[in-house]
């Protein structure tokens, strides 16, 4: 690989952790959103979105939404 191959990959893998990043971000708030509604507040189509989003939330590994958590310094308890 050449200097010019490398500093590209350099660029795409700090590109690829920048979006991560941001991604675990708002995952995190979505899980602390799911965490702290009460589904007797809000609309029926929250409720329903709501749901959505909890069984979306439920399929990622332990440690990605651990990851997601800590990004947006949420407690589990």
């Amino acid at each position: 690989m050449n200097r010019q191959e490398v500093a590209l990959l350099s660029k795409e893998i700090e590109m690829l952790m920048n979006e991560r990043a941001k991604l675990l971000r708002v995952v995190g708030a979505a899980a602390v959103f799911v965490a702290n509604a009460d589904p007797e507040d809000l609309p029926e189509a929250a409720v329903d979105a709501a749901e959505v989003l909890s069984e979306t939330l439920n399929t990622l590994p332990e440690e990605t939404l651990k990851d997601a958590l800590d990004s947006v310094r949420a407690e589990v308890e």
